[in-house]
């Protein structure tokens, strides 16, 4: 996944240009070792030395920018900074975010001059960007090589991508809320007012009608089929239950890419087993790992939490929607994050074994013809971040947490993991203080603070535990 980001080198005349040519080179190296990131920069042929130092320039570097379509703006104080061209150019990006540094100072001239007060140009655009409410993150003063710059970039870079695939996002619905759920509900208009997003419905008698109208040799439903019976045990189901579980993962798949789905909610466990007879479980935790965000139990702030953690990992992991369970019978702060049998199956452990159940948690409610589909296994262990989006009165917020997948000896129904937290009861009291339900999603990696900033950025306030 490649993010373009607009870099702005600012300069101010009479400070050194030779050094300021110097670090917009030293900059762009690297910047050019940053995976993901591709640079937009305006050359020698745009401005003069390639830096940005008036009115023209900036109106030059706003064309580059939109007609490149980039997703966020660096700006650095080469030497002082101009910052009525830096401002110009941020403000002609208000959905973009904004990352400001300044550079460190070079040798004193022989003279004994300064080359470059960058220190003190910094705060002039800053200021700026505050006086217009624009909303932005330091990276400080540094020199480009250093490793703190470098984090600071990587981090943006996983804030652009998330902000560039959440806003617009369009996700279906697959059917309606289970009736007793209250928990699942949300707010469209709010959605559309605050993030461009749509909700795409669809009803599940035309997802069933569309499966069932599929031949058992249809090619793309032989190949789910192949590639569920290498990825798990399908002995203890049917082999016409495993082809009804690939039809509608052919189905669901078709109409995430017909109408350009970041993601869906999908009603799971009650109507698609009772008039469908399998669980869609197996073919979620698929999908998800194909990059179709897909959350249970029709939770569609659900799957924008997915969506979220998939865009902050640059979409090269994904991550397992899951309920807060329960807390360990023995071991202080871990609880069990659990779900039915949902989970990517790529997040499965060093060796253990994805089994498709007959019958799964649910088939003493539903019963056991009725409950057939579920990819159950346990999560490969390390380092997690967990979050979820709500929302009440039109204001949205996100939990942004951090723990640790443990292994385990057990065998547990379900997909399912272990987890650590630093304060099991601090977090606990903070989910229901603060209205957060019972669903979550999680994903390995440390990605709570792209996820900060891509909040501020959005307007959503965060709560951080």
């Amino acid at each position: 996944m490649k993010i373009k980001i607009g870099f702005v080198p600012s300069h101010r005349v009479p400070f050194d240009e030779r050094w300021a040519v110097e670090m917009r080179a030293r900059a762009l190296k690297a910047l050019s070792s940053i995976e993901g990131l591709e640079v937009v920069v305006p050359d020698e042929n745009l401005t003069q030395n390639g830096l940005v130092r008036d009115d023209n320039d900036a109106e030059k570097t706003v064309r580059l920018f939109k007609d490149e379509e980039i997703a966020g703006v660096i700006i650095g104080t080469m030497t002082f900074g101009d910052e009525i061209s830096a401002v110009t150019v941020a403000a002609s990006f208000p959905e973009c975010p904004i990352l400001l540094f300044g550079t460190k100072e070079g040798p004193f001239t022989p003279e004994g001059g300064r080359r470059s007060d960058a220190f003190c140009g910094t705060l002039s655009i800053s200021s700026g960007l505050y006086r217009r409410k624009i909303p932005f993150v330091f990276a400080g003063v540094c020199f480009p090589e250093e490793q703190g710059f470098l984090e600071a970039v990587v981090n943006f870079v996983r804030v652009c991508a998330i902000t560039k695939g959440f806003r617009g996002a369009k996700i279906g619905l697959v059917g309606p809320r289970p009736d007793r759920f209250e928990t699942c509900a949300f707010n469209e208009a709010a959605m559309i007012k605050q993030f461009g997003q749509r909700v795409v419905h669809v009803s599940l008698v035309d997802i069933f009608h569309e499966a069932e109208g599929l031949s058992d040799d249809n090619p793309s439903v032989q190949k789910i089929l192949r590639e569920m019976k290498k990825q798990a045990d399908t002995s203890a189901i049917s082999e016409e239950s495993l082809k009804k579980i690939a039809k509608l993962e052919h189905v669901l798949k078709r109409f995430a890419e017909e109408k350009k789905l970041a993601g869906m909610g999908i009603q799971c466990w009650t109507a698609i087993q009772e008039m469908y007879g399998v669980s869609p479980c197996l073919a979620m935790g698929r999908l998800t790992d194909q990059g179709i965000m897909a959350s249970c139990e029709v939770d569609i702030y659900g799957a924008l939490t997915m969506l979220v953690q998939h865009l902050a990992a640059l979409k090269k992991t994904p991550p397992h929607f899951i309920d807060w369970t329960i807390q360990h019978q023995e071991q202080e702060n871990v609880f069990l994050a659990w779900h039915c049998g949902n989970a990517p199956p790529s997040l499965v452990c060093e060796g253990c074994q994805i089994t498709v159940r007959h019958q799964s948690v649910l088939g003493d409610m539903l019963g056991p013809e009725r409950s057939q589909g579920t990819g159950e296994f346990q999560l490969k262990p390390g380092l997690v971040t967990i979050c979820r989006l709500v929302e009440y009165d039109g204001k949205f917020k996100m939990l942004i947490t951090k723990g640790r997948i443990k292994e385990s000896a057990q065998k547990l129904l379900g997909s399912w993991s272990w987890v650590e937290v630093p304060d099991l009861a601090s977090l606990y009291g903070t989910l229901i203080t603060e209205g957060f339900i019972h669903h979550a999603s999680m994903i390995h990696g440390d990605y709570a603070q792209a996820i900060i900033d891509f909040c501020k950025f959005l307007g959503i306030e965060t709560v951080v535990v």
